[in-house]
């Protein structure tokens, strides 16, 4: 299929999220607290409902950035530039506060249905979220591909899928994920380092590019 980016890029992208999908943050925060408060099925409900969140901001911003391209591939190369710095921004964030990840043992235990609706709110109410997708999906994709578009969108409904996947596995293996978690803060670090490394080699990968 034309519109799937080719290997080496695929396999690029498919790190890349993979590694924001186990970095912790907001969400992973209530997916683990959820989980050890009432257990896996609570885990999954607010996973379900940050997944919801995600699936209309993923939407909005493949939609979005593919109407851009029709209407100025200029543009889009600027958001690109843009989304170079916000990689730096991560990986700088990353350095200098590390994974956040504060459980907090919750008095009560509320519906599932309270559950799901608080992941979507998370999601829906976070403007980060929009920033990334609108930010990192051109990373990918080439404005000048009569398939970009698809290609936005496949990628978008790409990054949901594998984050639903990696982050219900965490909250099914919730207790040994956070002793693993409290019990290498050094091991943390290092993958701090790394996700680091890693986003600032997309960033000035781009930037350089569009100097050409």
């Amino acid at each position: 299929m034309s519109f799937i980016p080719a290997w080496p890029l695929m396999a690029t992208f498919t790190l890349a999220s993979f590694l924001l999908a186990v970095t912790p943050g907001p969400d992973m925060t209530l997916f683990m607290s959820r989980t050890m408060a009432g257990g896996p099925r609570y885990g999954i409900a607010a996973l379900l409902g940050a997944t919801t969140g995600m699936f209309c901001h993923a939407m909005l911003a493949a939609f979005g950035l593919s109407a851009l391209i029709a209407a100025s591939v200029p543009a889009f190369t600027f958001i690109k530039v843009v989304g170079s710095v916000y990689l730096l921004w991560l990986a700088v964030g990353a350095i200098r506060h590390g994974s956040a990840l504060s459980i907090k043992r919750e008095g009560g235990v509320p519906s599932l249905r309270a559950t799901y609706l608080t992941g979507i709110g998370i999601n829906l109410t976070n403007p980060k979220v929009v920033l990334f997708y609108v930010t990192f999906l051109p990373q990918f994709v080439d404005p000048h591909s009569p398939q970009a578009s698809h290609t936005i969108l496949f990628l978008a409904l790409f990054f949901l899928v594998l984050g639903t996947i990696v982050n219900a596995t965490l909250v099914m293996v919730a207790g040994r994920f956070l002793k693993l978690l409290r019990d290498n803060p050094r091991a943390m670090r290092r993958f701090d380092y790394g996700f680091a490394a890693l986003m600032s080699g997309f960033a000035l990968k781009l930037l350089t590019a569009q100097g050409r």
